[in-house]
């Protein structure tokens, strides 16, 4: 069974730092291309960051630019999302997915697998 399931969610205070984790079973995340995205409460889903299968292609929102980095290591299977100085809009479900995909090719939409999220609070 193909599954993404995300971890390192938790509650912060303005200024803090989270560390989430994506990490995949049943298939190996070599040759497909990861995005990060986010629900706050009441909004539509957003993208957030992607990495390409490479790893040699990331891409970042306006809004998290310079605050978050989005890395991978395929031997773990896993694609992280670095979140430094973090603000309360930075609130919601982080929701990792997964399309195959050109090793250079960095994911907006149009994903194949998600995960099921991991809340990040940010208040004081």
């Amino acid at each position: 069974q193909l599954q993404l399931v995300e971890s390192g969610g938790g509650l912060v205070q303005p200024g803090g730092s989270l560390k989430l984790s994506c990490v995949a079973s049943g298939f190996t995340l070599d040759y497909y291309a990861i995005g990060w995205f986010r629900q706050a409460p009441g909004k539509e889903r957003e993208w957030v960051s992607c990495i390409a299968s490479s790893g040699r292609m990331t891409n970042y929102a306006d809004s998290v630019k310079g605050r978050f980095t989005i890395s991978r290591d395929n031997a773990k299977n896993t694609v992280y999302l670095q979140m430094n100085s973090l603000k309360p809009e930075d609130t919601g479900v982080y929701y990792c997915a997964a399309i195959k995909a050109s090793s250079w090719y960095c994911p907006h939409d149009g994903m194949d697998y998600w995960g099921k999220g991991t809340l990040v609070t940010v208040s004081s």
